[in-house]
Formats: C-alpha cells, structure tokens, sequence
C-alpha cells in the first residue's frame, strides 16, 4: 500500500536557514521538493562534485586490485592522501606501460636480426668497412648481391629476407629492398631493460594492492560523508528567497506517520510553517508500507516504477504471482531446496543490507519446492514414474487431460488457466483504479471491458463445471455481452459525441482483440521453461548413470566419480540457468502482460527523506 503524504510548506528566516536544515536533516522525514530547474550553479557545489567524481574514480581503480580483505575506515582526512598517491602510482604505472610497449616493438624489430653486439659494427667501420641491414621479399633477392656487394642472409622470416651488406666505405649500395631501421640496443639489453620495467610495474602494482588495502574503506567512508555534505548544500539552494531575500521558502513532503513527530521540531523552531494533506494532483513523492512478505517485492516495483497520485501499489500482487512464475519455471522441488539452502548460508556471510534479498532467495527457494513436488520433479527425477506412494501420486499435476474433444498437457492448461487469473486480475484492479481515482463516469469503458473479458471467463468457466445450465449461461452471456458494449462503445466518454465513442470503441476492440491472446499465450513460457529445465536435469542423470551401469572393479570407481562430477556440474549448470530464466520471464509477465492490462504506469517518484546518513 502506498504511505500517505502531507505537503509541508516553510518559512526561515535566512540567518537561521542553514541552522534549521541541519535539525530539519536530525529529523529525517521530510522529501525536499527540488528546484524545477534541476541544474545545481553554485561554484562550490560544483567543485565538491568534481572531488565526489575524483574519489570515485580512486575507489573504482582500488576495488581492481587484488586485495581480500580491506582495514576498517580511518580518518576521513587522509582520503586525499589516498587519493593522491594512487593517482600517482596509476600515472607511473602507465607511464611504464608505455616503456613496455615501445620495447617490446624495438624487440620485434631486431629479433629476426638475432642478438649481435653494436661494437662489432663499430669495429668494422673502423676497419673502414660500412655494414648496411636490408628486407626483402624472397622473390625479389637476387643472388648476385652476395658477390657484388658481400650480402649475407641472416633469417628468413615470413617469405622475406632479412641479409646485410658489407662494402668499404663510400661504396654506393644499389639494391631495391628495404633498408631496416634498427634500434640502437641489442636483442639481449631490450629484453633485459624489458624485464626490468615490467619488475618496476609489479612493485607499483603490489604498493597499489596495500593502497587498496589500507585506503579503500577510508576513501568509502569520505565519499559518504562528501556525498552527505554535497546533499545538504544542494537542499540549501532548493530554498527560495522571498520578501526582500529576508526569508526562504521551502517545500517538502512528509508521511502522515511522521507528522507529530515534524511539527514537535518545527514548533519548537519558531518557523512558520503550514502542513497539509496531499492532493491528487501534488505528484507527492511515494513511500511503500508493506507486510514482511510484500516488502521483499517492492525491488521489482522500483525496477518499474513508483506509482503514481492515481495508481495502486502493485507489490501485493506482484508479489504472490511473481513467486508462483518462478517456482514454475523452475519446475524442481530439489532445486528449491538448494535455493533454501544457499538463501540461509549467504544470509550468515553477508551483511545486513543483503539480509532482505537473501529473505526473498529464501522464499523462492520454498515456492519452488512446493511447486517443483506438485509438478513432480525432484533433480530431473520423475516422480510419478518412482516408487513414492500412490496417495502421494495424486497430488502430482502430470500427463494429460483431455479437453473439447482435444488431449493437452495438464501443466501447459495450468499456466494457461495461471495466465487467465492474471490478466483478469488486472483488468479488475484496472476498473477499480479508475472508478476510485476518476469517478465512475470515467470507468465505463473499463467495466465494459472487465464484463466482457472477466465476465465471460467466469460464466465459461461455471459453465463448463456444470455449475450453470447452458440454457441460463446463454442468456447470461447475451446480457453481459450488451451491458460490456453499452460501456464500450456508447457510454466510454460522455463529453463526446455517440460516433466518436463508437469509433474509438471498435479501435479499442481491434487492440484487445490482436492483444488479449497474444498476452495468454504468454504464459505458455511457465510451462516451457519448467518443462526444458526438467528435461535438462534428466538428461544428466541420464549421462551419470551411463557411467555406472555395468561396471565392475576400477571402472566402477571411476564411473561413480564420474558420476559425481555429471550430478554436481550438470545440476549446478541447470540450477544457475533455470534461476536466470526463472527470473527474467516472471518479470516481463509481470511488467508487460499485468501491468499493461492494470493500466499501470509506473511515473511516481520514490520518496527519499533529508536525513543524515548511518
């Protein structure tokens, strides 16, 4: 459910404004209305963001390095020495990297060359002999330039020649190759000054390691309080000047929960202040109150959205059929036991604020397992096909059923029937939403739809259990159909003329009728995708087993090692699949098939009290 909101409107005097935000921050309920401008021109603020951008970048390029553990926070007044120094090793680093790369080339260059001393060459220009160093194709190298101008091959590499030339000093060389351009080390002295480098790069590197270390939670810690800072001198500018700049306006929200609590502190202050209901069109911010269970879900909703000023909090349906998805796609009651499992260890070894995502794996995970018995697969084991009671059997939703004269699987009818429930749901929650929000005169076309469509699947469905005679469920049927068309395509808005509404009417009906069974049909993935991960897991036992059957002595121990390996990866493997599946598909049910059908937007704006940070 969504928190109700109450608009606070204040007036400061000025030489106490700054005063009074930090008790408004004590406090900690009120949303500031941000000025609608949206930009923060304010020098100062700009040059802490600058410094916010400059720790973040340190903090980023430390959480690379290869550190387990981290020292608790220290003084917040050494982060600029954190920051400084990683900085600097950073530009060292990169610095040598450049060395690196500018070596490493110059190697490339002489190795075909082999590693010769430069003072050789020396010597024999001395003697007054030139040495020149050429490349050529080998389909270009002519043999008479070994008499006429000594040319010696040194390697072939690549189908070119890499030769040399020696004549006396002042002898021209006219030879059409390429002359090559060496560098002026050695082979042997670019890989030494190569290694050295790189020695230099890792001893930056391990100081960045004990930086990271040392400095990083630090580092954390004053890019909180920064952030904290920054946030309070934005709220400073969101106030506006009034009454010869004497006094600040300020705007806020509260919820109605905490509205005794504010007015202690602003009586107190002597502000003037006045406090208010929201109204429908405020754009109040929203803040969610939810049970245990619902509050798990409410990560899905602000993946979405917040609701709006005239929208119901989805969560408490999206939380009941989320899980239901889910479980179905995962479709294995060992698999939820897993989930179980892995939900109460990463629970222990995490910390508080992964406490609430590790509740919902927890209760996935137990979904999935009711779900997983009642579809009857443990593992990728079939149960209705084990040695498990036949009173137990009966409960397990397998084989087929045969419908209109047609067989179908039971599962896939089930996440039909799923899908059915859903959109009705929402097309209920639709017609109730605008009637509450909008008045009935604006909810005609909904209650015309929610008869034809919700209408005409529950008179279906009691008459096909025999509950309504045919005779009956026909009458009924021709009135539901003409009261649903009355609203539809006569009474859909009464500030038009009955033509316009008829037209607008038939378009509706074009989209409902090229949309309604495509957004059934949806559901099929739940049976799919439970009914593949099945499959998969079955398969690997499968595989497993192969390894085992027959086998006697050594082999035997080997094929039951194998066999472990094949149980533990391949279900490991399918596990990690059927969750990312079981995730996303639930999701766009979720956020395409219900929501488009609720008529749910998503365009409210989460309420985000001015507090101080723990």
């Amino acid at each position: 459910m969504i928190t109700k909101m109450n608009k606070l409107t204040l007036l400061v005097y000025h030489k106490e404004y700054l005063n009074f935000l930090q008790r408004l921050r004590d406090v900690g309920v009120v949303h500031i209305v941000e000025r609608k401008s949206g930009a923060v021109e304010d020098p100062e603020v700009e040059k802490q963001m600058a410094l916010s951008a400059r720790y973040m970048r340190t903090i980023k390029r430390l959480e690379r390095c290869a550190v387990e553990q981290h020292s608790a926070a220290g003084d917040i007044k050494n982060a600029m020495q954190v920051v400084e120094k990683c900085e600097s090793l950073v530009a060292e680093t990169e610095q040598l990297r450049g060395v690196v790369q500018t070596v490493e080339k110059d190697i490339a260059t002489i190795k075909p060359w082999g590693d010769f001393d430069f003072a050789t060459i020396e010597k024999l220009e001395a003697a007054g002999y030139e040495l020149r160093f050429f490349i050529s194709p080998a389909k270009n190298y002519k043999e008479e330039w070994n008499s006429e101008y000594n040319a010696i091959v040194v390697a072939e590499h690549s189908s070119r020649y890499y030769f040399v030339t020696v004549t006396p000093a002042g002898v021209t060389v006219d030879i059409d190759a390429e002359v090559a351009k060496l560098p002026e080390a050695s082979l042997s002295a670019l890989e030494s000054e190569k290694e050295r480098v790189e020695q230099s790069i890792a001893t930056l590197s391990k100081e960045l390691d004990e930086l990271a270390a040392n400095g990083l939670n630090t580092l954390r810690a004053a890019h909180e309080a920064l952030m904290h800072e920054v946030e309070f001198m934005k709220v400073a500018l969101d106030g506006e000047k009034v009454s010869g700049d004497k006094l600040i306006l300020l705007e806020g929200w509260v919820p109605e929960e905490n509205v005794a609590e504010l007015k202690a502190m602003l009586d107190e202050s002597g502000a003037f202040y006045d406090l208010r209901e929201a109204y429908r069109d405020d754009k109040a911010p929203v803040k969610l109150k939810n049970n245990a269970f619902t509050r798990m879900y409410e990560v899905l909703t602000k993946m979405y959205g917040m609701p709006s000023g005239t929208d119901f909090d989805p969560t408490p349906i999206v939380a009941p059929f989320f899980s239901l998805f889910f479980a179905f796609c995962m479709g294995d009651a060992g698999y939820g036991l897993i989930l179980i499992l892995l939900g109460f260890f990463l629970k222990k070894k995490m910390g508080k604020s992964m406490a609430g995502m590790m509740n919902l794996v927890i209760t996935l995970g137990i979904f999935t397992t009711v779900i997983g018995a009642l579809l009857g697969t443990f593992f990728g084991i079939a149960l209705i096909d084990s040695e498990i009671p036949q009173n137990i059997k009966n409960f397990i939703i397998a084989g087929n059923i045969e419908l209109f004269g047609s067989t179908y699987d039971k599962q896939m009818v089930l996440a039909l029937g799923i899908g059915v429930v859903h959109i009705s749901l929402a097309m209920t929650v639709k017609a109730i939403n605008s009637t509450v929000f909008y008045g009935w005169k604006e909810s005609l076309s909904a209650w015309g739809w929610w008869l034809v469509v919700v209408g005409g699947v529950i008179l279906g469905t009691l008459t096909f259990l025999s509950v309504i005679p045919a005779e009956i469920s026909k009458w009924a049927l021709i009135a539901i159909g003409s009261l649903g068309a009355l609203g539809i395509y006569v009474l859909n808005n009464l500030r038009r003329n009955v033509f316009a509404n008829i037209g607008a009417g038939l378009w509706d009906t074009y989209n409902m009728a090229s949309g309604l069974l495509g957004d059934i049909l949806s559901y099929i993935r739940l049976f799919a995708l439970g009914l593949a991960g099945g499959m998969l897991g079955q398969t690997f036992n499968s595989l497993a087993l192969m390894l085992v059957e027959g086998k006697e002595g050594l082999g035997a121990v080997i094929g039951w090692v194998g066999f472990g390996l094949i149980i533990i990866l391949g279900h490991t493997l399918n596990i990690a699949m059927s969750c990312l599946s079981a995730f996303v598909h639930p999701l766009r049910l979720t956020f395409v098939e219900y929501f488009k059908n609720a008529g749910y937007e998503g365009k409210g704006v989460e309420y985000k009290p001015f507090k101080n940070k723990e």
